[in-house]
């Protein structure tokens, strides 16, 4: 059983971390490179369709790590899941504190309402989203080497 828990915990959490790589690293530059207001719709677009998703994602993967964590206890390595916990924890409340209010108006604009900083916001997100990734990569590597 504890097997089955790790590999769903790995895919669980490596997709995550997946998505939000790619989200940083190819969907925003091709934003960025659309013409015209096509770039700033499609982010509006993104975040409303992955600000419903990724709540669920990031707690899922939480709990999923905890219960890992809980599981495997007098498991050697268990202080590495531990330690990716508290990434992912980090992460949330990055996300909660830092990210989600800049989305939560990013995902209401069209070329009519925006304000006149939307770029200067966007471009806040970006930098805290590459923190962001860079906390739950690195989650991901701690919980891989603790269940290898």
């Amino acid at each position: 059983m504890l097997d089955a828990l790790e590999v769903v915990t790995t895919v669980v959490v490596g997709v995550m971390v997946g998505v939000e790589f790619a989200v940083a690293f190819v969907m925003n530059r091709i934003f960025d490179a659309l013409p015209g207001d096509a770039g700033q719709l499609g982010r509006a677009h993104g975040g409303r369709m992955l600000g419903a998703v990724m709540p669920v994602w990031y707690i899922g993967s939480l709990v999923l790590v905890a219960v890992r964590a809980v599981a495997g206890w007098q498991d050697e390595g268990n202080g590495l899941t531990v330690t990716a916990g508290a990434l992912l924890i980090v992460s949330v409340l990055m996300s909660v504190l830092l990210l989600v209010p800049i989305n939560n108006r990013g995902k209401t604009w069209t070329p009519e309402n925006r304000p006149a900083d939307w770029k200067e916001q966007m471009n806040r997100w970006d930098r805290l989203h590459y923190v962001r990734v860079a906390v739950i990569v690195a989650a991901f590597t701690l919980l891989v080497a603790a269940l290898v």
